[in-house]
């Protein structure tokens, strides 16, 4: 008895020091949005690519949002290492931890965003909006600055400005009913709910964004990681950045091919599918890219600083961006490096 009693305590202690011996997973959690501007993290998470590349050692934790201040305080409550995300957003949680909370690593997508009128008010240039109301995605988020430089810029005054303009923030999902309901005669947004308005509630694209950049090139989303991630796990960082470049190549190779893969897995998310055009069409008006396009961010911030949205003190982004990692992962796949220049 005394045997098979000892014979048991030894076969015990081994399965215990076998569990306690377990290789513990490397943790990265991850934000992103279910929209097209954020393709290479909805489509990358659905098809494996992120966990083939990152190992079976690497867990990954996703968190889906809606909007890009959400991102930022999930990160300053430390609940979140890495992010898609808009530039603004970007810029505030950075200005707003005095430059301790986020780096810029990669681009991820450019353009995507228009103002579109009711096909009904037959508006051809912007000065026939006075007196109409426009909407935008969220007040302060990057096509409502868009929107606000860009009348500025016209000349024209917002309602309480003393002007006859009226700009509502109001979600895209909101903006489409009442595009429908004339409640609203037009709306600066971004893909898709440009083509769905365009497609669904008639409406007609006055201006494309992409005309008011060099090249049509400007940042609409790109991946922001916390520095304290950065400087434990820039290993972990590198393998993201890398399927980050694989998944951008691949999409841009087959977009027909992408677009249906996106549309499966935004059903899965949302619950509400798309059609397949509409994906389509919306990929046309959109570069999916990991170049960082810097310049266009620091246009962004200052027309935020002009419009009121960052403070009293002139916004020093210089430090915003580390690339570091994104282009050894370049010079590993023989692709030119980025530049913040």
């Amino acid at each position: 008895m005394k045997v098979r009693w000892a014979t048991i305590f030894l076969i015990l202690g081994l399965a215990a020091l076998s569990v306690q011996a377990a290789p513990k997973k490397e943790i990265i959690r991850v934000g992103y949005f279910p929209n097209i501007t954020h393709a290479q993290a909805v489509i990358g998470m659905a098809d494996g690519t992120f966990q083939k590349v990152l190992g079976n050692d690497i867990e990954i934790r996703k968190f889906i949002f809606n909007a890009g201040p959400s991102v930022i305080e999930a990160m300053f409550a430390r609940q979140l290492d890495l992010a898609y995300i808009g530039p603004n957003p970007a810029i505030n949680g950075y200005l707003k931890t005095n430059g301790a909370l986020l780096k810029i690593i990669s681009g991820a997508a450019s353009g995507g965003a228009a103002l579109v009128v009711r096909s009904d008010l037959k508006v051809k240039n912007i000065k026939q909006l006075a007196g109409k109301k426009i909407a935008s995605p969220q007040l302060g988020n990057t096509q409502d600055i868009a929107l606000r430089s860009y009348l500025k810029s016209q000349g024209m005054k917002l309602r309480e400005q003393g002007g006859d303009v009226t700009v509502l923030p109001i979600p895209n999902p909101d903006q489409l009913n009442l595009f429908l309901k004339k409640e609203i005669d037009a709306a600066w947004t971004v893909e898709p709910w440009v083509t769905r308005l365009v497609e669904e509630a008639g409406g007609v694209v006055l201006l494309d964004e992409r005309t008011l950049w060099p090249e049509g090139m400007f940042v609409t989303a790109h991946i922001i990681a916390t520095q304290d991630y950065l400087k434990k796990k820039p290993q972990i960082i590198k393998k993201w950045l890398q399927a980050h470049v694989l998944i951008t190549q691949r999409i841009n190779r087959d977009k027909t091919k992408a677009a249906k893969n996106l549309i499966q897995e935004l059903q899965k998310l949302t619950g509400s599918p798309l059609p397949e055009k509409t994906i389509q069409r919306a990929f046309a008006n959109l570069d999916l890219t990991y170049e960082p396009l810097a310049h266009s961010l620091y246009v962004s911030a200052e027309r935020a600083y002009d419009l009121g949205f960052l403070g009293k003190k002139k916004p020093d982004l210089s430090k915003i961006y580390d690339l570091r990692l994104l282009n050894e992962v370049l010079r590993e796949l023989k692709l030119p490096p980025v530049k913040t220049e």
